[in-house]
């Protein structure tokens, strides 16, 4: 059996752009599937949902739209504004750069061995490529890459060097058709890539192994899993009637955690599953004395308290967890605290089929004394007594409680009423930023406004539901064009398009009906309130939240 071209992975796209239905994707993706040789269905699942690596490799591509645009420059003989000229009439970064390609006076002779693993293989050595002149390295890289390929395989390696392949394949998808190449259950795939977060492996145990191999796919330290998330609750009452046994804990003011133990090594990943170690000490070192087991997979929050004993702004914590060096001092400056309120693995035993009520006993018993850093939590469904001990956790200078179905298991990556969380009635949501403007004026230099967006799950893809302008200071005018800069695709007049990387928590006065974008809604009074640089693009809030807070303001 041949390697398989990556000019066949770019057909397959190119079929797919086509088409819409979410059956005919699935058919055609299961297909590809089974032509594929093991190592190539390790890769190609990820590269179909437009990724290069799994969530939690510790490989990063490192390449924005600017080291993008070098390669172009160098590969194709053109500049920047012809670059812009051609994403102005196509509207889309891989159609333009396929445009150059086509266009080459002398077509090179590569193409045809231009096969997915060398693709692949040249990524992992753009993510190498790091410290000082690493940059160079890696245009000089992708240059020789866009010299083997075709015109059609240019558009698509342009898109996945940006991680942002954009053809309307999610992991739904990608589920299906795992199950539906190698004739396997579809559950029993869902359950494996919650284990494993990565559907190369699925794909590979699916054909190998069956069903019965992955039945046998297990949690294992040092491979972090998506976090579960929570619902919002209207209040108390609501929460009662979605849950008949609760359990009652306080919704820290913190960024969440994943505690991996192995032996001696211990390993903390952030929500976006970064590996955070080196820059929180304090935390590992209290894991080593307060909980004990030869290796457990941990959920919990990291919070700062101030001398006050409340908690310090979001902002001190995500700045820990930024610090690369100097980590002492700022360990000086910005003391953190772990709360842990679950555990998913101990001891070669996957967890998560078990009842919270379980996972809790055996939390509690890897406590190697009452100081051990279990979140506390009650047993109770008095709404009264659950009132309290809401109003004690704002007291406290936390964001409210949760409220958790003591017979519900761990499902990582999934939002849904077995995690309520009950907060302050005034609503935020957390948006993509995707494009922006440019001021006016003495702002002329700074970008004066963001254009917003919410995900859309099932379709993979990004809705509009407004710009923002105003909540902004002048320093953050200046911080966030400096952020944006190395995100820009192209520009058109003052308008920019960004890549969407970047997510803002918004408040605002009211959601209403909108043609103007294409979630169909807009915010009246947006303001930013800041970065949620512990969220993803996957964690943003999703249209379905939009419409559920649309619904319950009654608008």
């Amino acid at each position: 059996m041949s390697d398989t071209r990556f000019l066949d992975f770019a057909k397959v796209c190119s079929r797919i752009e086509e088409i819409s239905g979410s059956i005919a994707i699935t058919e055609i993706v299961s297909d590809f599937f089974r032509r594929l040789d093991d190592e190539e269905l390790s890769i190609v699942p990820h590269f179909i949902m437009g990724k290069v690596f799994a969530e939690w490799s510790p490989y990063e591509m490192g390449i924005g739209p600017g080291l993008l645009y070098d390669a172009v420059k160098q590969a194709f003989d053109t500049d920047k504004s012809e670059i812009n000229k051609a994403l102005r009439r196509t509207g889309d970064i891989g159609k333009a750069i396929e445009i150059f390609a086509a266009n080459r006076r002398q077509q090179t002779l590569f193409a045809e061995d231009l096969t997915i693993k060398k693709v692949y293989a040249s990524f992992v050595e753009i993510a190498k490529k790091v410290g000082p002149g690493s940059q160079k390295k890696k245009v000089r890289l992708l240059v020789d890459l866009f010299l083997q390929a075709s015109p059609l395989e240019v558009r698509y390696l342009s898109r996945l060097v940006l991680e942002e392949l954009r053809i309307g394949v999610g992991e739904g998808i990608v589920r299906d058709a795992i199950a539906k190449a190698f004739e396997v259950d579809v559950e029993l795939v869902e359950r494996a890539l919650m284990l494993t977060n990565d559907p190369g492996i699925v794909a590979t145990y699916a054909r190998n192994y069956g069903n019965d191999g992955l039945k046998s796919i297990e949690l294992f330290p040092g491979r972090p899993v998506k976090m579960m998330l929570a619902q919002v609750a209207a209040g108390i009452e609501d929460a009662l009637a979605n849950i008949q046994s609760p359990a009652i804990e306080w919704k820290f003011d913190g960024t969440r955690v994943q505690i991996h133990k192995d032996g001696d090594e211990i390993r903390i990943y952030s929500r976006k599953l970064e590996n955070v170690t080196e820059s929180i000490p304090e935390i590992v070192s209290v894991v080593k004395k307060k909980l004990s087991g030869d290796s457990f997979i941990l959920d919990g929050e990291v919070i700062a308290i101030d001398d006050d004993g409340k908690p310090r702004p979001f902002q001190d914590i995500l700045r820990r967890f930024r610090r690369k060096h100097r980590v002492e001092e700022m360990r000086n400056l910005i003391p953190l605290h772990l709360h842990v309120f679950d555990i998913l693995y101990l001891d070669g035993k996957t967890l998560i089929d078990l009842p919270l009520s379980e996972r809790r006993e055996i939390l509690e018993g890897i406590a190697v004394s009452d100081e051990a850093p279990i979140a506390k939590q009650y047993l109770c469904n008095d709404a009264g007594m659950i009132d309290r001990i809401y109003n004690e956790a704002l007291h406290a200078g936390h964001e409210g409680i949760m409220v958790k179905n003591r017979d519900s298991r761990y499902t990582p990556g999934k939002r849904g009423k077995n995690w309520l969380k009950i907060k302050p009635l005034m609503e935020t949501l957390d948006l993509v930023v995707v494009g922006g403007e440019w001021g006016e004026g003495k702002r002329a230099n700074l970008i004066g406004s963001y254009r917003l967006a919410c995900l859309d799950p099932a379709r993979d893809r990004l809705l509009e539901i407004g710009r923002v302008g105003t909540g902004l200071t002048d320093e953050q005018l200046i911080e966030f064009t400096e952020l944006f800069s190395d995100l820009i695709l192209s520009e058109t007049g003052s308008s920019i398009e960004f890549k969407p990387e970047i997510v803002f928590e918004v408040a605002y006065e009211e959601i209403q009906k909108s043609t103007k974008y294409d979630s169909g809604y807009a915010l009246r009074f947006p303001r930013v309130l800041g970065l949620r640089e512990d969220k993803s693009v996957a964690d943003a809030d999703t249209i379905e939240r939009v419409e559920q807070l649309y619904n319950k303001k009654g608008c």
